[in-house]
């Protein structure tokens, strides 16, 4: 099958490029920077030379792109939670949704894959097997769920859309750095001392590819996957991460209500600072891990077949890819050594 990938350059689609070529698929990437391509791929042992460069933001190029294939993976959004990159956030992910979508949807193509999240669905009150939509309204969540709404709206007219739900991604080669590499790096370092009470859904990067990789199947209709993980509390992943470590990382977990004033008063500081400097810690994390929402991914887990890594295997070869990628100090993981 040829697949149209975007977002095929950051964390997610770097994985799922490497997951679909392994598994014999021709794969063509819609990117606006082609340098970026060997600096995401070639850690994973990949190659790929069909690219199209454009923006999914620009019909003609989204158009180009697709022409010619037969299936489309749509991972590109701006996936962080960084209040200087809201207006980035709020001018993109829906847009390039509705490009990408209904332009596939339009030509014909099947399936049509978006890589969602889980904070489309991060509710109060609960999920439920019919996977309603959350309720935050926040920039990224609101973002996320709008997206769903255009994902779903093609589902409902009988288009082939699948929807994934990746929850918090771990997991080794993350090109660009992002929120959960770099909060797991804080917490090693002894920075992150505090944690909202909650919990949230995590998952490894590369079960995030194998639930891409499955549902690329034609004439299967509209389907909706969270991909298999583990709901995390704080205890949980620090406990996780001390014996993955090899240190104590003592924490405090504190109700999302004392935590959030204080972080959205974070959030107007680090609007006034450079990019370069940052606390992966902002309000709308501890919204999402107050609302404590479990998630059903049985269906992935059934019908897909998907079995998720352990939580202390993702967590380990997340510590150990810090490493080995100069971003953390091997003293602060000695059990690796």
């Amino acid at each position: 099958m040829r697949v149209l990938v975007t977002g095929g350059t950051g964390f997610v689609g770097g994985h799922t490029v490497a997951a679909l070529v392994g598994a014999g698929h021709d794969v063509r990437l819609l990117v606006r920077r082609p340098e970026q391509v060997p600096v995401t791929l070639g850690p994973l042992g990949v190659e790929v030379s069909d690219l199209v460069v454009g923006d999914v933001l620009d019909d003609a190029s989204v158009a180009a792109a697709l022409d010619g294939t037969d299936a489309v993976v749509h991972a590109a959004a701006v996936y962080t939670s960084d209040p200087r990159r809201r207006q980035e956030v709020a001018r993109t992910n829906v847009r390039a949704t509705r490009i990408v979508l209904g332009l596939a949807a339009a030509a014909g193509l099947d399936p049509v894959v978006h890589v969602s999240s889980t904070v489309a669905l991060v509710r109060r009150g609960g999920s439920g097997p019919e996977l309603p939509l959350g309720d935050m309204t926040t920039t990224y969540g609101r973002s996320k769920v709008e997206s769903e709404v255009v994902a779903r709206e093609l589902q409902a007219e009988g288009r082939p859309v699948v929807c994934v739900y990746p929850g918090g991604v771990l997991g080794p080669h993350d090109p660009y750095r992002g929120d959960q590499g770099e909060m797991i790096r804080w917490i090693l370092r002894g920075l992150f001392p505090i944690w909202p009470s909650g919990g949230l859904h995590y998952v490894d990067v590369r079960d995030v590819a194998a639930v891409i990789l499955a549902v690329l199947e034609p004439r299967r209709g509209p389907r909706r996957f969270v991909v298999p993980g583990h709901h995390v509390t704080g205890r949980e992943l620090y406990s996780t991460l001390s014996r993955v470590s090899g240190r104590r990382l003592p924490h405090v977990d504190l109700p999302a209500r004392v935590l959030a004033p204080q972080l959205r008063a974070t959030d107007h500081l680090m609007a006034r600072l450079p990019a370069r400097l940052r606390y992966p810690a902002e309000s709308e994390g501890v919204e999402i891990f107050g609302r404590d929402t479990r998630l059903d991914d049985g269906p992935a887990r059934t019908e897909l077949g998907i079995v998720p890594l352990s939580l202390e295997e993702s967590l380990r070869d997340t510590t150990r890819w810090l490493v080995g990628s100069g971003r953390l100090d091997p003293a602060r993981a000695p059990a690796l050594s």
